[in-house]
């Protein structure tokens, strides 16, 4: 029998939930250098450290249907990009 974390099982039923229109469905996600879509609109810039080194992540919020997006820009993992991060 596994446990499961009640935050995390909302959390991602809550994402499950999320309408995301056409141009959000599009952005792939977690990948370094996808290109996001003309409706975001960049509501902050923060700096946050990651092994030594700082990155920039970089919060938007789609005009379309209000999906709140995250860019990490770290140079050292492919695998950082878009992440939704709510709505």
């Amino acid at each position: 029998m596994t446990t499961v974390d009640p935050k995390r099982s909302a959390r991602a039923a809550d994402q499950k939930k999320m309408p995301l229109c056409t141009s959000c469905a599009g952005i792939q996600r977690n990948w370094r250098k996808a290109p996001g879509h003309a409706e975001l609109v960049q509501q902050s810039t923060r700096k946050e450290e990651r092994e030594g080194h700082s990155v920039n992540v970089t919060t938007y919020r789609c005009d379309a249907c209000g999906t709140k997006w995250e860019y990490e820009n770290d140079k050292t993992n492919q695998k950082a990009g878009w992440s939704v991060v709510g709505q």
